[in-house]
């Protein structure tokens, strides 16, 4: 080969260069991801399969972020997305794939994040989805805004900027009906009545949040504010009260800080209940406005069922419920098992799991406030270890302490329950070394039309033999 030949081809792609590409995996963020000249390019709509030329936007040391210029050679689960504003807004990356792709790109996601980070990579079987991938989720968050005129407007943030995309109008089509109804009349009021919203020239309010029960037959509505007072309170509860009998709570939470977490202040009730509940095969769970549940409660049982599966209880074990919210997983395991103790950070949370606990006539299982890595050492110096963990952590992953102690408390079984493959195989990294192996990789869609993946995994302590390498 001529050395300038060989040197063209080693040259990396210049933003604003035309060239093809074949798109061959999807990426983290739903993108299609190529290669030109052994250069990985990211490309944002682009399907698995297709041929397209692609304009580069973007260089980075490790990888160029292309446009798709025009395609060539379309893919046969290419599809038209149904939402109007699915281009503009950040909440959905997968529309314009057919359901039965987007299950394979899941499991494909699994499968990469394993073999890039893994030492060990398991069987990774099919992902589990739904029978109807459209109005599932059973809560919104929605941001407020002001739009021209000083307009009050409500939505999502488009993908990796700060503008918002306003669906006062349109609705979302991955979320309950009723909670768009709920959203925009909130809205209306708020234009009507001039309650203001949080800007940086201003405190108001920042956030509607709105929750329904899988039954519908219970919402809970919470306002988020940067200011300490709700303006026309009264007049909002009896608008809603009077607008929508599914309406059971409403609460009003001040979170001023500058983050871009919803909750994270004081919360108070201004009518109904203090919680809602929601019904999930055998068991009810009671949600305050903070505690964390599944936003697909349909696929949360089909979660839950396979993360019992992993477990492999036979009535004997005593199981630990990391990071367990409400008690969710751990109540779903307690009726095989020994006994159960969960813990979480958030006190509201515990409160819940305990009254779930209760109501469930689980008297084996306990929650407890406090950090899990902290506790299950406690629990160790006082003669209790359990046979199997199980945690369902942040897109993080479990972080360094929680996995230091899993490998000093030695759990015969570790169930893993992620919302991220990435940080899933890295942390499946760290398991390794403190002898804990995959079985394998249960894929589980809970948020369809989207990137994201569930997956169960569970862990089994196989410590080498001394001597062995």
């Amino acid at each position: 080969m001529p050395k300038n030949e060989k040197f063209e081809q080693r040259q990396p792609l210049q933003e604003g260069q035309e060239f093809p590409l074949t798109i061959k995996r999807i990426g983290i963020n739903g993108e299609g991801i190529g290669y030109f000249k052994r250069q990985a390019v990211f490309v944002e709509g682009a399907l698995p399969g297709e041929v397209i030329v692609g304009q580069v936007e973007e260089v980075k040391r490790n990888r160029a972020i292309a446009s798709i210029k025009y395609i060539r050679e379309a893919s046969p689960s290419r599809q038209k997305a149904p939402c109007p504003v699915y281009k503009i807004c950040g909440g959905c990356q997968l529309q314009h794939a057919e359901y039965d792709e987007q299950l394979w790109m899941k499991q494909d996601l699994v499968l990469q994040s394993f073999e890039r980070y893994a030492p060990v990579v398991p069987e990774i079987r099919e992902t589990i989805g739904m029978e109807n991938p459209w109005r599932y989720r059973n809560k919104s968050q929605w941001q407020t805004g002001e739009g021209k005129k000083g307009r009050v407007e409500a939505g999502l943030y488009s993908s990796d900027s700060n503008q918002l995309v306003d669906l006062t109008n349109v609705g979302c089509m991955v979320e309950k009906s009723i909670l768009n109804k709920i959203t925009k009349a909130i809205t209306l009021f708020m234009k009507d009545e001039e309650v203001p919203v949080h800007t940086s020239k201003q405190k108001g309010v920042k956030t509607i949040v709105v929750r329904a029960n899988e039954q519908k037959s219970e919402v809970q509505v919470t306002l988020v504010t940067s200011s300490v007072d709700l303006p026309e309170q009264e007049e909002l509860v009896d608008f809603l009260r009077s607008s929508f009998a599914e309406i059971k709570s409403i609460h009003h939470h001040v979170q001023n800080e500058s983050s871009p977490t919803v909750f994270g202040g004081t919360t108070k009730r201004l009518w109904g209940k203090d919680t809602i509940k929601y019904n999930m095969q055998d068991f009810s769970f009671h949600l305050s406005p903070e505690a964390f549940f599944q936003l697909n409660s349909e696929q949360a049982s089909t979660l839950y069922d396979e993360a019992k599966k992993a477990a492999k209880l036979t009535g004997r074990e005593k199981v630990v419920d990391a990071y367990c919210g409400s008690g969710t997983i751990g109540l779903w395991m307690s009726s095989d098992a020994k006994e159960v103790r969960g813990m979480d950070m958030i006190k509201a949370s515990i409160q819940d799991a305990n009254k779930n606990a209760k109501q469930a006539g689980a008297s084996h299982a306990r929650f407890y406030h406090g950090k899990a890595e902290e506790m299950m050492l406690q629990w160790q110096r006082e003669n209790w270890s359990p046979d199997v963990v199980v945690a369902d952590p942040p897109r993080t992953g479990c972080g360094e302490a929680l996995l230091n102690t899993i490998g000093k408390v030695k759990p015969k079984r570790f169930v893993y329950v992620s919302c991220n493959p990435s940080t899933l195989a890295k942390d499946a990294a760290y398991l390794k070394k403190a002898g804990y192996h995959p079985e394998y990789a249960q894929p589980v869609d809970m948020f369809p039309q989207t990137s994201q993946v569930e997956a169960v995994v569970p862990f089994v302590y196989k410590p080498e033999k001394k001597g062995k390498k």
